[in-house]
């Protein structure tokens, strides 16, 4: 039962088409960008397989975990955070926790991931549902990260589910932001991520990587870096610095003016790890610092399972940094109000997005 392998993270690049928008009047002034960083959430922890010591115990945990990633309904849940997406407007948005979930019956109990049949496509229901809602945005970037599997019973039998996770920068494609014209689309796992035990004999170590996606985005003649993250969480710090030090030494290392989005994992008011202050000593300015100086701008994170009555959110570990001389015009949390939940009470997501207008750099002459 070789379950819970991973397979080696690789780089899809996907561009829309066309690569600008059509240089038709913009609907909105084009010295701006407007940004947002949403983390989806997978749709359940994965911290029972992740801890499963036998192969009956990584059945009972595959078991649960799916069972609480239906009851999670993301099919309902993109349809809220579309609602988000097609309100705000962002021209460029970095999406973390992009999960595939697919299935295979029987199981094979192949030692690689190989199910085949998609459960849930996170990616493609989220830009269904902004279809329908009149917005259109293509991915730029898709990152895989993770890919792991493991078997579930089930009334028939044991049945394989496979967790692929991915990031993902979208772009608006409807003409109806400013005319963007991208290049130099970049995508990698960071070198240094938490590695787990596994279970000896069956799965051997499992790596949990994370990693970066970044293009460079050319407005108001003037090309600027957009970066969007993932870092691993708080209770790894060390890893989560070094992946910090990655970015900072990767992505971040260039003369244009940066813009970085993301799901970092690391409390802006310095409560947790040292990552937020590393990057803030690297040149970084917090845009949410800037605009709303004092208010705690909560992003993480609601229950598990999504249908807590009351917010849970207590701390900021998404945000939105940049290097150059942008200016703040808006900032906001969104999908962190009660009204924004799905009909039937649930959460867009465990964490809550932002969502940023910001002055591009006059281009130097």
């Amino acid at each position: 039962m070789k379950r819970l392998l991973l397979a080696i993270a690789l780089v899809t690049i996907a561009l829309p088409l066309p690569l600008h928008a059509d240089p038709k009047p913009a609907a909105r002034d084009d010295r701006t960008l407007t940004v947002m960083t949403r983390n989806l959430y997978l749709g359940a922890s994965l911290s029972r397989p992740l801890a499963a010591t036998t192969p009956g115990e990584l059945v009972t945990a595959v078991t649960t975990t799916f069972a609480i990633v239906q009851a999670t309904n993301f099919p309902e849940r993109a349809g809220a955070l579309a609602d988000e997406i097609a309100a705000a407007g962002p021209d460029l948005v970095g999406l973390q926790e992009v999960a595939l979930w697919r299935s295979q019956f029987p199981s094979d109990l192949s030692p690689i991931p190989n199910a085949t049949t998609v459960e849930y496509d996170f990616l493609q229901l989220l830009l269904d549902a902004l279809a329908a809602r009149g917005v259109h945005y293509a991915p730029v970037v898709i990152l895989t990260t993770v890919d792991q599997e493991g078997p579930r019973l089930t009334p028939a039998g044991l049945q394989d589910i496979r967790f692929t996770d991915r990031d993902v920068i979208l772009v608006r494609v409807d003409h109806k932001g400013p005319n963007l014209k991208l290049s130099n689309i970049d995508g990698q796992s960071f070198t240094t991520n938490v590695v787990v035990p596994g279970i000896p004999g069956v799965t051997g170590p499992v790596v949990i990587r994370r990693g970066w996606v970044s293009v460079d985005v050319k407005a108001r003649g003037r090309t600027v870096r957009f970066i969007s993250t993932h870092l691993i969480t708080p209770d790894a710090p060390a890893v989560q610095v070094a992946q910090a030090e990655e970015l900072l030494a990767g992505p971040a290392a260039t003369d244009l003016p940066v813009i970085m989005v993301g799901d970092f994992n690391s409390a802006a008011d310095g409560s947790g790890t040292a990552t937020y202050g590393k990057l803030i000593a690297g040149g970084f300015v917090d845009a949410w610092n800037v605009a709303r100086p004092g208010d705690p701008g909560l992003t993480c994170c609601q229950t598990e399972t999504l249908r807590n009555p009351a917010s849970t959110l207590s701390a900021r570990i998404d945000l939105i940094l940049f290097r150059g001389d942008f200016d703040v015009e808006a900032i906001d949390v969104v999908g962190d109000n009660p009204a924004d939940r799905t009909p039937s009470g649930l959460w867009p997501s465990d964490h809550a997005g932002v969502t940023a207008t910001l002055e591009v750099p006059r281009a130097r002459r």
